[in-house]
């Protein structure tokens, strides 16, 4: 499972011109459900994202995660990031979970921060989806777990 995460100071997921949701300072995930991730894999990224360390303190260095500073988790539904684009011009999608997978496995993630965590907003699966962020740094970080 992939999260591509990014420090932000606001971001939202808008779907036909309506905003479905939105966070100020936090962290916005893109997630990537690979063919073969479980439940397991979902639990082990949800507790990196929360208790990663990208946000400053107060002598400027990144020991504060999400949780410590009572951010916002953005959660958005990215299939793209698990791509394989190592040839060619084009991608393959091959090690991408089926989209029912991939939907299940997003869900139960977005469950587990919501029991987990106070400020979760997520996009929606399979829809086409707008994000607008202000990228806080830029800070950005690929997490990939088994």
């Amino acid at each position: 499972m992939i999260g591509l995460l990014q420090r932000v100071r606001l971001a939202r997921v808008e779907v036909e011109g309506k905003t479905v949701a939105a966070i100020e300072t936090g962290l916005l995930v893109f997630i990537g459900v690979e063919r073969g991730d479980a439940e397991p894999a979902a639990d082990r990224l949800l507790d990196r994202l929360l208790g990663y360390r990208a946000f400053p303190d107060p002598s400027g260095r990144m020991n504060l995660s999400v949780q410590d500073i009572g951010g916002g988790l953005l959660l958005v539904p990215q299939f793209t990031l698990a791509a394989d684009t190592k040839k060619g011009m084009r991608p393959s999608f091959t090690p991408a979970a089926t989209p029912a997978e991939g939907g299940r496995l997003f869900e139960y993630l977005v469950a587990g921060a919501h029991t987990r965590h106070a400020v979760v907003a997520s996009g929606i699966f399979g829809a086409d989806m707008q994000v607008t962020l202000v990228n806080d740094g830029p800070v950005t970080f690929w997490l990939q777990v088994s």
